[in-house]
């Protein structure tokens, strides 16, 4: 291709990376504008967005580096952005926290002190500067790989789970593959051929990413949202005398619903059996994986049922759900007033009392000792 050529895929690839960038970032900010996974998102998109235009080779060559700084700050900062993405897309309960936010005004900082003062200087420190520097994308997208695989096989939302894999596969490469031609290039940016095929791989995921998160409903990729109040009903009108009318045919019988499922219904027993009559959630290594093979079903069955009839999204929140009511029942109990907080929490399938504590907190607003001292003075 002559450069000309090059110069304009460049281009064409930048305006249609940047129209969808905009589409994902409003449709995210449309439908879930409160949730941690959705704002993220949307920071996220038009962090790209920034990047897109301040990668440009053009603008690169032009541009004094003093006014690239913004640019390179908001770019690597996606790094971190990339990782409370993936945190909060993953995990239902995540909230965004002052680490977040300090993470990223870290490496922004960083990026911006580099571009203005420390690339190209004769200081001794320039060297170890910028190695910091190039390494922040690959730490965090490890982070984000790493959250992305975690609890993998607890995730019940098949097609959340494959946009796991996609993820880690996808973004660990991409950042390896741009660290790499980053390495290579004498000043650290990208020449024409480089910068188009940038461009190109993050064209590529982004569609992905946006095409598979479209697919999903809201209720597989986002948790659902509260339910409105109720809203009162008018008040009933009195009643009127009866007037005798002619008798009218039976109504027609309404037609029948689908079919439950036969084998789904046992299945649903014996689920019900296995953790309410037997207690399998005690068992401190239980595991989706380990639950289907005591019913002898296959793992994918067991988390459809889970998550399709019952509502649940993650197997550790709905096992955690069965200890949580067991401990609950005991530290009610005026009989087991004396026994300690962690042998509930022990028996009931808690392996440690920090994980028990988390949890309870978060279930009823209350620790455990409040919880049984509210309930043992109400009784």
């Amino acid at each position: 291709m002559t450069p000309a050529t090059i110069t304009l895929l460049d281009a064409a690839l930048r305006g249609v990376l940047l129209a969808l960038l905009l589409v994902l970032a409003l449709i995210l900010g449309r439908d879930r504008p409160r949730l941690p996974a959705a704002r993220a998102g949307v920071l996220l998109a038009l962090g790209l967005c920034i990047q897109v235009v301040g990668s440009t080779p053009m603008f690169e060559a032009s541009v004094p580096r003093t006014w690239q700084a913004p640019f390179v700050a908001v770019s690597v900062g996606n790094a971190v952005l990339f990782w409370v993405f993936v945190r909060a897309l993953f995990d239902d309960d995540f909230a965004l926290r002052p680490v977040h936010v300090a993470s990223w005004l870290a490496v922004a900082a960083l990026a911006a002190l580099n571009c203005a003062t420390v690339a190209g200087s004769a200081s001794v420190l320039a060297p170890v500067i910028m190695g910091i520097q190039r390494a922040v994308p690959l730490l965090f997208a490890v982070l984000a790989a790493m959250a992305a695989a975690s609890q993998w096989r607890a995730d019940l939302v098949e097609g959340r789970r494959r946009l796991r894999v996609f993820i880690v596969v996808a973004g660990v490469g991409y950042s390896l593959g741009m660290l790499a031609v980053r390495l290579a290039s004498p000043r650290g940016q990208l020449s024409g051929p480089s910068a188009t095929a940038d461009v190109a791989m993050l064209l590529l995921i982004v569609a992905v990413v946006a095409w598979r998160m479209v697919r999903l409903a809201g209720s597989e990729l986002f948790p659902a949202a509260q339910a409105p109040a109720a809203i009162p009903l008018p008040p009933l009108p009195a009643p009127q005398p009866p007037v005798e009318a002619p008798a009218d045919p039976p109504p027609p019988e309404p037609e029948p619903g689908p079919a439950s499922d036969p084998a789904e219904d046992r299945l649903a027993d014996s689920l019900h059996h296995a953790m309410a009559v037997e207690h399998a959630y005690r068992s401190e290594d239980l595991s989706i994986a380990a639950l289907a093979a005591r019913l002898s079903v296959p793992e994918y069955r067991l988390r459809r049922l889970i998550n399709q009839r019952l509502g649940h999204r993650n197997f550790n929140a709905y096992v955690n759900g069965f200890r949580l009511a067991e401990a609950m029942a005991a530290l009610a109990d005026s009989s087991k007033r004396e026994l300690p907080v962690l042998t509930i929490a022990l028996t009931a399938g808690f392996q440690s009392i920090g994980p028990f504590n988390r949890a309870f907190k978060a279930a009823t607003g209350l620790t455990p000792t409040e919880f049984r001292r509210k309930k043992l003075a109400e009784s």
